[in-house]
């Protein structure tokens, strides 16, 4: 296995010309990574462009990319937010836009005390050219079962934002009620998470992480969070109304967390053409699972492992947090807390029908950000030429550093080439933090993609 080399290269000022007055920050020293390929497919190769800054403090980005190219990235910043009545992500959060692919960007100006949306939810831009971003908290709604959310709209590549607007949830025996969040802090909320899938009628398809009635099997690691299931929703209204359509996984006795953080995606090419794929985190290993009729039923949801990367070979990494305490206690060899995690993971389909699944792997799911620097700690691309049967080319594109493993992808204008996002540092900043992102040509022989 190849290790790469990490080369640190200074970096000038950068601007970043707000809609309202332009202003300059000081650019970190950015530590320059060199990909490395850890499962090949002779069929792939890709051609890397140069790592650009797109936010300085930023991190665990979300991306999108519009028709015209318009870059979107928001990330969360270490300042605190405003405190206002609705749930609100305990970060201020950040987004910045570029039209120039990546090389310059301007930050989205908000109103006086306002923290914006969190788009986390799900951003898209549809057949008609509109943007829709959902705030990723869905709090109880005013009648049993149903769920209240907000959303905001754009019809200018995100020069401007109309909202928030009110949008609701039918929620099949919902409880918002049983679970804290992953800190033990009070969590009367859902989450919408990741992606918003535009149907070719027109509907949209969505996923909430949550808990129905009955779902009470405490978290290994915070008692008083509850494991969640991922659950599919439908609108037939562009987004202003969604309902509950089924459960993509849920099983009390997986992972750490049960299923959360899920994406979907809809294949478009190919045999299995109408598939739904979805990929979920569960604080340990990846799973996925998948529909053949619309959503209205799901496979079991499996264990899911790229290139052979298992995070319960904690033996091969044990001796490196001999050391190390947690919670004021020696790790010891086959302490729970050396089991590693992959996390937040992000899917899209190419318009040639490429499948590209973006992902973290923390080595281990905590300690990574005591000693990060194991070669499989990092964050990774893989790509699957047979629309998700197999995932024959995994691409880690950092090794050994910090980072929170959060990512996001897009396909630019240009047909299989990507934009990718991700981040350097965690919160308490002491080696810096902040998001880039780089370009990432796919070339493949098109008379061995399978139609």
């Amino acid at each position: 296995m190849q290790k790469s080399s990490l080369l640190i290269a200074s970096v000038p000022f950068l601007k970043f010309e707000s809609l309202a007055t332009p202003f300059y920050i000081q650019a970190p020293e950015m530590v320059k990574n060199v990909p490395q390929t850890v499962l090949s497919d002779s069929r792939i190769k890709l051609k890397f462009g140069q790592e650009l800054m797109v936010m300085n403090d930023g991190l665990q980005p979300t991306l999108l990319c519009t028709r015209k190219g318009t870059l979107i990235v928001q990330s969360q910043r270490s300042k605190k937010p405003f405190p206002q009545k609705r749930i609100f992500y305990p970060y201020a959060l950040s987004t910045v836009v570029s039209n120039d692919e990546g090389e310059h960007w301007t930050e989205l100006p908000l109103k006086e005390g306002d923290n914006g949306i969190d788009i986390e939810g799900g951003i898209i831009q549809l057949k008609d050219g509109t943007i829709i971003a959902l705030e990723t908290y869905v709090t109880p709604g005013e009648k049993p079962d149903t769920g209240a959310g907000l959303m905001f709209t754009s019809h200018d590549e995100y020069k401007t934002l109309q909202g928030p607007f009110d949008v609701t949830f039918d929620i099949l025996n919902a409880d918002f009620y049983s679970s804290s969040d992953d800190g033990g802090r009070p969590h009367i909320a859902m989450r919408l998470h990741r992606r918003i899938i535009e149907l070719p009628n027109g509907d949209l398809l969505t996923t909430i992480y949550g808990w129905q009635k009955g779902d009470n099997v405490p978290c290994d690691y915070q008692p008083n969070m509850k494991k969640s299931r991922v659950m599919l929703f439908r609108s037939k209204n562009k987004g202003k109304h969604w309902s509950y359509v089924s459960t993509i996984a849920v099983d009390g006795s997986v992972g750490t967390e049960g299923f959360d953080e899920p994406v979907i995606v809809r294949v478009s090419k190919g045999p299995k053409a109408g598939r739904l794929i979805c990929h979920l985190r569960t604080g340990y290993e990846l799973y996925h699972n998948y529909s053949d009729d619309g959503g209205k039923s799901w496979k079991k949801a499996k264990p899911l492992m790229f290139a052979n990367i298992d995070v319960y070979k904690t033996a091969d990494w044990a001796a490196m947090f001999k050391d190390v305490k947690r919670k004021g206690v020696l790790v010891t060899s086959d302490s729970k807390e050396l089991i590693g995690a992959v996390v937040d993971p992000d899917l899209i389909e190419t318009r040639s029908g490429i499948l590209v699944a973006a992902f973290g792997v923390r080595i281990p799911a905590k300690l990574c950000w005591t000693i990060p620097t194991h070669p499989w700690n990092g964050n990774y691309l893989a790509f699957s030429l047979d629309h998700g049967e197999t995932w024959s080319h995994v691409e880690r594109l950092t090794t050994g550093i910090d980072t929170t493993h959060y990512m996001g992808v897009e396909e630019t204008t240009e047909n299989n080439e990507l934009f990718v996002v991700y981040d350097f540092g965690h919160w308490n900043g002491k080696q810096g933090r902040y998001t880039y992102g780089r370009k990432v040509k796919i070339v493949v022989e098109k008379t061995l993609l399978k139609d």
